[in-house]
């Protein structure tokens, strides 16, 4: 493998124009236009006032620089670390024209009772300096805002930056100066730190750049700013009064630069009923929105304030520290209707009421206290969709915590697997591009397949976002196999995947493809693509380019399609032919290697998916092929040997990226390299929050790729894109690893239940679910989804533990405990994995399916019940590992009639009953 010379990689927009793209034309284009809009911002009139100075702030565990002038933040530097500021303090200077966000400035719309057309305000529009106010105790900076707000604004606003119990906060004083009363329906408070990435290297980023994620919870709301490199401090924006978190508002009209390597700004809502009427009208909120009405002279107050904290993993402990509600979801907040989930609240009040929105859609009942006063309660899921729990405490403060309820897992799985193989299977005549039959993309708003598509390879079975379907149903088959499906998938596998998308023979065999379409007018007949598309872009590919097989990123799809059939041939009796299994296991091997040696310069970087060829080479050695696994082992070290000499090893074809972590963490902990390891983890979870939202909890960071997989295209915070399934990979790896930290459990499975909590009733799997509130739904075609069911397929698994606080917890399974027995009924849809905590032990099946676990609490065995045999399946093949050391557990070892085979047992499965295994140290 030839691996480039280390390189400082700097981020820029320029790969927005790059992406899927080595045509160097297409790449000195983007190097011009990525220039411009940075360029041409910096020309704009500075207007913020930067030439008249700043003002500086002892604020606490803060250094806080204000502009004299606006006396908006210029700088918010913890003092516990030097160099590192939470605003983007190092772009001030280009971002200081009119129309560009700052922290302090605030946005209202606003009406007059009995008026129907909402006037919008804010300090940003139009600069202008602003008049002090004589400061008071405890105040650092105060003003009147009227000079930067429009003359005819109904109400006087003033911001006044103060400490309170040594906290910094920002406060905005609203009066209604007019003798009408006044109507607020928007109040949104810019949040601006600095998550802009262009210009700076992966190792600059991490050093200097935050992602921030919002629990968009009412009074219990609250941002979370986490540093990139995942490392302390983090910063918590909360509440101080009533302020709550309504509403999560994109700042688009902000013109700094968004594309790759900035996502955009966001403001938070206080009241959101204006938007609610206009721009947000089609969509349904995350919380009902509001407006308030101030009367003649009458005055509100509205603050925020601003927390140091640890890690991420610190964020809740400080929240319970400054007497803010906590919320904890067992297994999470994508709730499957055969689970028997779980609440624990965190606050000083009582509470006074819930209330379920739809009504019925979940069912809530108290179940007594923890020892420290955590309130519990049981959560039952009951109606499919979203569903939204408001709590109000005595005190007033009003929490609402958002689910998705879905179907079982395994009717969730079962529609994904029977859509893909129907309403997605195309096997019309298609002589041209030689795609049938297969599994293509669909668009579920048109109701009807994506034959032709100026990206070429959403049509194309290749990249992300054409072979994401194909990938999600293969990946489906190793969850739960299905006869007429495999049936199809053997047929695409023979014909299209194995000869037409990845090369079958001659110097390059083992190559894959970007593409089967693209688009040549000048050699194919004239009717062949479809006159409503723009062809005349891009990524409207010319045969040479669909042809290249540079990518390395569209190896591991097609690897794991080769392992998938190795595993079905392997362990199950007349689904593929069954003497091929060696044939199926050494195609996935060399598509490793064809990734190292024919796509060298990509991979170099960690792949989405790569998690495969660990996989992979597991079964090499299983399997006892010695010189197959050598010589993939060898070219994998090589690679996380490279990742060994980087400070931060995920570089991808994007200049920052969170999929390369998956597979660099694998390597990394295979081969011991735990620094890297850790590093990688830590990265992971600054994008990866822990919230008490469905779409936000495990919701691993992606912005861009509605672009590339989607069909609504633009710049966005994805919600459970694949990059949440196949960060769970590393996440919960490192769990079984240290299972005494419940936050890694609780992230991972956030993850792995988001990855398919936007599966459709009838199975229909978008590339992600939209998070703009003038939007929030699906989007419309299926895309690059695959990717993350693969992490979910090869990650599913239930999980029991011992919790100091809440006891005994199961995740993917329902929890009895009579006497010293703890039982588990598992609610997985594969059924094939189990690992129990205060063990350490790590229990999976290559075949086979747990019906329920026991766990002796006295004496540690453990007793599994495995379904009884089917028509293709006489035999289980299990495997036993302990990933972690617990104290006083020794080794176990099973005890049975099973047989040593393939680095497992093999257990001959009853016919008429289950199978009883069990585990002693």
């Amino acid at each position: 493998m030839i691996i480039e010379p280390k390189k400082k990689r700097v981020l820029s927009i320029i790969t927005f124009k790059a992406i899927f793209c080595c045509i160097l034309t297409f790449i000195n284009i983007g190097v011009i236009q990525a220039q411009s809009p940075w360029i041409a911002l910096g020309k704009k009139p500075s207007t913020l006032g930067l030439e008249n100075g700043f003002s500086t702030y002892n604020a606490g565990a803060f250094n806080l620089k204000l502009v004299k002038s606006s006396q908006t933040v210029a700088g918010l530097q913890p003092k516990m670390v030097k160099d590192f500021d939470f605003v983007p303090s190092d772009s001030l200077k280009v971002r200081s024209s009119d129309g560009l966000y700052h922290l302090g400035d605030i946005n209202l719309k606003l009406r007059n009772v009995g008026e129907e057309t909402w006037k919008s305000y804010s300090t940003a529009a139009k600069r202008s300096p602003v008049k002090n106010i004589v400061t008071g105790k405890n105040i650092l900076a105060a003003a009147d805002l009227a000079a930067t707000l429009p003359a005819d604004i109904p109400l006087q606003v003033k911001r006044i930056w103060e400490m309170l119990n040594g906290k910094l906060v920002l406060r905005f004083e609203l009066k209604n100066k007019t003798d009408k009363n006044v109507e607020i329906g928007a109040l949104g408070i810019p949040m601006i730190f600095d998550n802009i990435l262009e210009g700076r290297t992966l190792e600059q980023t991490h050093a200097k750049n935050v992602f921030y994620d919002p629990y968009i919870g009412k009074d219990a709301g609250y941002l979370q700013v986490t540093r990139l490199s995942g490392h302390a401090p983090s910063l918590l924006v909360a509440p101080l009064g009533h302020t709550p978190f309504e509403a999560y508002n994109p700042l688009n009209d902000d013109r700094t630069p968004r594309g790759i390597a900035f996502e955009g700004f966001y403001e938070w809502m206080v009241y959101s009923k204006a938007y609610a009427e206009n721009e947000w009208k089609n969509a349904e909120q995350w919380n009902t929105a509001t407006s308030t009405f101030l009367k003649p002279g009458e005055s509100r107050s509205y603050a925020l304030q601003f927390i140091l904290s640890g890690t991420a993993k610190d964020i809740e402990s400080k929240l319970i520290e400054n007497k803010r509600p906590v919320a904890i979801s067992v297994p999470g907040y994508v709730l499957p209707k055969d689970v028997e989930g779980k609440l624990f609240i965190n606050y000083p009040k009582k509470i006074k009421n819930f209330q379920v929105q739809p009504e019925n859609a979940l069912t809530i009942v108290a179940s007594g206290t923890t020892k420290n006063g955590w309130k519990s309660y049981a959560v039952k899921g009951n109606i499919w969709g979203r569903a939204r729990l408001s709590i109000t405490y005595e005190d007033g403060l009003e929490q609402s915590i958002n689910y998705k309820v879905i179907q079982p897992e395994s009717e969730v799985i079962a529609s994904y697997g029977n859509f893909l193989t129907t309403k997605q299977w195309f096997n019309q005549p298609d002589p041209v591009f030689k795609r049938n039959p297969s599994v293509i993309t669909y668009d579920n708003e048109k109701q009807q397949q994506v034959i032709q598509d100026n990206r070429a390879w959403i049509a194309g079975l290749s990249d992300e976002g054409g072979a994401g379907s194909w990938l999600g149903a293969m990946m489906k088959q190793l969850v739960q196999p299905k006869k007429e499906e495999v049936d199809k998938l053997k047929q695409f596998v023979d014909s299209v995947m194995f000869g037409r998308i990845q090369l079958k023979s001659g110097p390059q065999k083992y190559g894959v493809k970007k593409s089967l379409f693209y688009y040549a007018p000048d050699s194919l007949p004239k009717d062949t693509y479809d006159a409503k598309i723009n062809f005349k872009i891009w990524s409207a590919w010319p045969k040479k380019e669909a042809d290249n097989l540079g990518r390395s990123y569209n190896y591991p799809h097609v690897a794991a399609a080769h392992w998938v059939m190795y595993r079905l041939a392997r362990n199950y009796s007349g689904l593929v032919e069954e003497q091929s299994w060696k044939q199926h296991l050494i195609d996935a091997a060399e598509t490793g290697m064809a990734m190292v040696n024919i796509a060298p310069y990509y991979a170099q970087f960690g792949q989405m998916e790569g998690t495969v060829f660990y996989l992979i080479l597991n079964d090499l050695k299983n399997e006892g092929l010695t010189d197959e696994a050598a010589r993939l082992e060898n070219e994998m070290k090589k690679r996380a040997n490279h990742w060994r000499s980087l400070q931060y090893p995920f570089g991808s074809e994007m200049p920052w990226d969170s999929t390369g972590q998956e597979e660099v963490y694998v390597w990394s902990n295979y081969f011991g390299y735990q620094d890297k390891a850790n590093v990688t983890l830590d990265a992971i979870l600054a994008y990866m929050p822990v919230v008490p939202h469905w779409a936000y909890n495990g919701n691993a960071r992606r912005y861009w790729d509605f672009l590339y997989g989607g069909k609504l295209s633009r710049i966005e915070r994805m919600i459970h894109h694949y990059g949440s399934a196949l960060n769970a990979i590393p996440v919960l790896m490192d769990y079984r690893k240290n299972p005494g930290d419940f936050y890694l459990l609780r992230a991972g499975y956030g993850g792995l239940l988001g990855s398919i909590s936007n599966i459709t009733q009838e199975g229909f799997a978008p590339a992600a679910f939209h998070a703009y509130p003038s939007t929030l739904k699906n989007d419309g075609i299926t895309g690059d989804y695959g990717s993350g069911f693969f992490g979910y397929a090869v990650n599913t698994s239930s999980y029991i533990l011992q919790h100091p606080e809440f006891g005994w917890l199961a995740f993917g399974g329902n929890l009895n405990k009579k006497g010293n027995i703890i039982n588990v009924k598992l609610t997985t849809a594969a059924k094939s994995s189990v690992y129990i905590a205060p063990a350490g032990l790590w229990i999976s099946l290559d075949a086979g399916t747990i019906d329920d676990v026991n766990y002796n609490t006295v004496n540690g065995e453990i007793r599994l019940k495995l379904a009884k045999a089917n028509e293709y399946l006489p035999n289980a093949l299990l495997r036993l590992s302990q990933p972690a050391k617990v104290n006083g557990v020794g080794v176990y070892s099973i005890k049975g009639n099973g047989i040593k085979k393939r680095g497992g047992y093999e257990f001959l499965l009853a016919k008429d009953h289950s199978t009883e295994i069990t585990f002693q140290r």
